[in-house]
């Protein structure tokens, strides 16, 4: 296979991949979704994340059949990547894909769950002790192994630690001795003490070298009389300034000199020569005894690898899972519900509304069951476009084999999931490019989940109240599941059958004059907008007479007694 055959690498990022690293090692990188490897290489982190998700999940990805879907699906794997206990599990993590088949996603949550029901099971010491041992993971061979090793001497050995538990001690302990000595085929200092010392040796005889005139001078300065006498003292001088044996130092001078000068320099450059191959032959011993040992230990030393890189992103995620109380999704056939869901973006700043609602066939107390597609409707501000956004996070969750933040759920896989967020424009072309976006995935054949809010916004609400009739109407001819945020429910009787209303209601203000919502919907109800409470909140809050007087207008307009009681209620509260 070509490196030009993966998505998104043209001819120049082949041809840096082949440069920096080779062709069957890039691709080797790109197959094992090795980010560090093409981010070393040059590419930018991002670049390299969009490569390996389509490489080695490109087919879930077609899932993301919107912007809005893509947009939810990349704040998922950032929040879940803050949880990562490695960067390079993060990496790893940042490259997951909706997957297309209910076996490969259960597979994936199995594992998943095994990490969360282990890391439940550790007290607080051991938690921080196992993160202490990934502290210098950084994906090479040798900090797996020393990690394996670390995590082996946490005596956690059940679940997701099986794996790392099963691998033979001995045989890591081996792997530690030889890897940790090993620098890139280099012998490490401090790994063979004639090697440290032959390495002293030579770096002092180039000190030396250096300043061949200087070692000349010292020579003179003594009471040296004939030449064998100067060979004796150079001898001596070299012997006592670099811990080199004197018969070396002898057998290194050499034999024919002009002066003096010609002979200390020519001796220091031989003796120099003559050290740097007792240190590469050396160093070739001791290199060939430790990757004896290392190939000993080959086998320990892979498993180690594998075992350390998938627990530390079983681990990542099973802190996310814990951090947000998520649970294991049930897959069904054709239907989606939650009970007592979250949305995880609004979870970071608080406490949130946990709401139950469904579609479809699906077995969760509460929300009518059969329906494929409801209209939901309500108040202003009243968490409708945040009910979505959760569905489309359980749903990509799901799909991602991960858990999910709600105390109950029930999923259908999808081969697609079309969430479109409102976009206030009456512009021609956002109205065909919405609609170009939205459509095929219902038209194409697969099973497909609809979250589309205020549709209304994009044109003028006459053709728009046909248009999302139409849209409903396809949906549940086309056996898909969707939920519609709408300000027009009334304009889109009747509806088809398989179809209902739900609506989110208002309760009035509280005494800073925020407006009180009951974030559960209200089943096969209307909801109603609250422009009493909009107004009734500008009336009370407004110090300017005319602007008061102002908004009294608008208030007799929507309803006085409506505006009255509003007011009277909050005056209460206060």
């Amino acid at each position: 296979m070509r490196l030009e055959d993966y998505w998104g690498v043209g001819p120049k990022t082949s041809e840096l991949l082949e440069a920096e690293l080779g062709v069957e090692r890039a691709i080797r990188a790109i197959e094992s979704t090795d980010v560090r490897a093409l981010t070393a290489a040059g590419l930018s982190r991002g670049r390299a994340t969009r490569i390996l998700r389509q490489a080695n999940g490109g087919e879930g990805m077609a899932v993301l059949a919107t912007r809005d879907a893509r947009s939810v699906y990349k704040s998922l794997l950032d929040l879940a990547s803050d949880y990562a206990i490695t960067p390079d599990a993060g990496d790893r993590i940042r490259v997951l894909t909706p997957v297309r088949s209910r076996e490969e996603a259960t597979e994936r949550l199995d594992s998943v769950m095994a990490a969360v029901e282990s890391w439940d099971e550790l007290n607080e010491g051991t938690r921080t002790t196992v993160l202490d041992a990934f502290e210098e993971y950084d994906g090479s061979e040798r900090t797996a192994v020393e990690t394996a090793i670390s995590l082996q001497q946490t005596g956690v050995t059940d679940g997701a630690f099986a794996t790392v538990a099963a691998i033979n001690a001995d045989d890591l302990a081996v792997a530690a001795g030889a890897l940790g000595k090993l620098d890139d085929g280099t012998v490490a200092e401090g790994a063979d003490d004639e090697l440290d010392r032959l390495r002293a040796a030579l770096t002092a005889v180039e000190r030396l070298e250096s300043g061949a005139l200087d070692v000349l001078e010292s020579v003179q300065s003594g009471d040296v009389r004939t030449p064998d006498e100067f060979r004796e003292s150079y001898v001596e001088y070299v012997a006592r300034e670099t811990d080199i044996e004197p018969q070396r130092i002898r057998d290194a001078t050499v034999g024919e000199a002009t002066d003096a000068t010609d002979f200390v320099g020519g001796s220091l450059r031989e003796l120099v020569a003559e050290t740097k191959r007792a240190v590469e032959e050396r160093e070739e011993t001791v290199v060939s005894a430790l990757e004896t040992d290392i190939e000993t230990a080959r086998d320990a030393i892979d498993a180690a690898v594998s075992a350390v890189s998938d627990l530390a992103v079983s681990l990542s995620l099973a802190r996310f899972a814990d951090a947000f109380d998520m649970t294991r999704p049930e897959f069904v056939d054709s239907g989606f519900a939650v009970d007592d869901a979250r949305n995880l973006f609004l979870a970071t700043a608080g406490d949130v509304q946990p709401i139950t609602y469904g579609i479809g066939d699906h077995g969760i107390a509460g929300p009518p069951k059969g329906d494929r597609v409801t209209v939901l409707t309500g108040a202003n501000s009243g968490g409708k476009t945040t009910l979505l956004e959760t569905l489309c996070q359980i749903g990509l969750l799901a799909q991602m084999g991960l858990p999910v933040p709600a105390s109950h759920a029930q999923v259908s896989i999808s081969d697609a999931i079309v969430f479109h967020r409102r976009h206030a424009s009456f512009n021609a072309g956002v109205l065909e490019s919405t609609l170009r976006s939205i459509v095929p995935p219902l038209t194409n054949d697969g099973r497909t989940l609809m979250l589309v809010d205020e549709f209304e916004a994009i044109t003028e609400p006459g053709s728009a109240a046909n248009l999302l009739h139409g849209l409903v109407s396809l949906t549940v001819d086309r056996g898909a599941l969707g939920v519609f945020v709408t300000h027009l429910a009334d304009d889109l009787n009747p509806l088809p059958g398989r179809a209902r209303k739900d609506g989110i209601f208002a309760e009035g203000l509280n005494e800073e004059l925020d407006l009180l919502v009951d974030y559960q919907p209200r089943f096969q109800t209307v909801g109603k907008s609250t422009p009493e409470f909009i107004v009734s909140r500008l009336i009370a809050s407004s110090d300017d007479r005319a602007e008061r007087a102002g908004y009294d207008v608008l208030g007799r307009a929507v309803g006085e007694a409506l505006i009255q009681e509003t007011l009277d209620s909050w005056a209460d509260a206060e």
